[in-house]
């Protein structure tokens, strides 16, 4: 019993002083903020180590940590997704109208309930196309294949699931 408590404390005394040490040669900043963090965590750690064993229970920790029961808030992926979308579809709307052509619409189509969000093909209505002079094309070809180039500077999408109508 006096050689667990004493190896205890030289555990404790141990992390502490590599601890010191530790902060002693990091310079300061957030690095060291987090290394602190750390290191308390892991003193708290030492020193509450022995408690299952002088109560004389096993702690199991995996009633504590179970994840079994966890499920998936469909309406926060569904929210969070749908914000992404919007998001996408605002910038590639502002950089297509910074090239020069306004009245551009895009429209996404993926499945929005999906975890891992796939963008399965983006519909580009040029019906109101209106070309600025400041727009390098006036070839509606080249102006489809400029703004197709856009849309896949934004996402990772092959150029024959960018529809255009009008």
């Amino acid at each position: 019993m006096i050689g667990d408590i004493s190896t205890w404390i030289m555990s404790i005394a141990g992390i502490i002083c590599l601890s010191v040490i530790v902060e002693l040669m990091l310079p300061d900043g957030q690095m060291n903020r987090y290394i602190k963090g750390i290191f308390s965590f892991v003193i708290i750690l030492v020193i509450i180590m022995p408690i299952p064993n002088l109560i004389g229970k096993e702690i199991n920790f995996s009633n504590i940590f179970d994840y079994d029961n966890v499920a998936v808030d469909e309406d926060y992926i569904y929210q969070l997704n749908l914000d992404k979308i919007n998001i996408v579809r605002d910038e590639i709307e502002n950089d297509i109208q910074l090239h020069g052509y306004e009245n551009v619409k895009i429209y996404i189509d993926c499945d929005i309930f999906d975890n891992a969000m796939k963008f399965e093909s983006i519909t580009v209505d040029i019906t109101n196309l209106v070309i600025s002079e400041n727009a390098e094309h006036k070839n509606i070809a080249k102006i489809k294949d400029d703004i197709t180039d856009i849309i896949q500077s934004h996402l990772q999408i092959d150029r024959g699931s960018i529809l255009y109508d009008g």
